[in-house]
């Protein structure tokens, strides 16, 4: 065998190689946030393992503000870390066993719950409500373009390759893409 044929056969299996690990080794998770009869994508994040994403909204019957914020692990299984809200809201309070309660001025906050909720779905509120997703400083608001609808969250992981692959070319419903006008 030639040299010149040594390295290309060498450079192909570099390349087999990078690219199987990149289709094994993990690179992180995704959520997706989809109309539950429709299967369409309303919002898609890139997740790091244990990184937060924040669900707010105003509750229903005092409009007091409620902030819970959630984490996925590293195999998708999503997780309620915290809520916070108004002093005395209707239907909140400690729950037995889950988290400590503290006080933040005027919000009380349960933290270290790590309650697994799994997927979920929600029954996205009115505008009022004002249910709305916060990541890496990023807000939407699903009352403002889905009101009334019910949305599936789930969280998956995704290899090395695909996360490389989507910071190329995002998905449509991810905060950042020019296609997506929620910008």
């Amino acid at each position: 065998m030639s040299r010149r044929m040594l390295v290309l056969t060498m450079f192909g299996l570099a390349i087999v190689t990078l690219l199987t690990a990149g289709l094994i080794l993990p690179g992180g998770l995704e959520l997706h946030v989809t109309h539950l009869k429709t299967g369409l994508p309303l919002l898609v994040l890139p997740l790091e393992p244990e990184e937060r994403f924040t669900l707010h909204y105003y509750h229903s019957v005092e409009n007091a503000p409620i902030w819970e914020e959630h984490a996925a692990d590293e195999k998708g299984r999503i997780y309620i870390e915290e809520e916070r809200y108004e002093k005395f809201g209707a239907g909140m309070g400690k729950m037995p066993g889950v988290g400590r309660m503290v006080s933040r001025g005027r919000y009380e906050a349960i933290e270290d719950m790590h309650m697994a909720v799994g997927n979920f779905i929600l029954r996205i509120g009115s505008p009022g409500v004002d249910h709305t997703i916060i990541w890496r400083g990023f807000r939407k608001n699903l009352s403002a373009v889905a009101p009334h609808v019910a949305a599936r969250f789930s969280a998956r992981p995704v290899s090395l390759a695909y996360h490389y692959w989507r910071q190329l070319i995002p998905h449509p419903a991810t905060p950042g893409n020019r296609n997506n006008h929620d910008n």
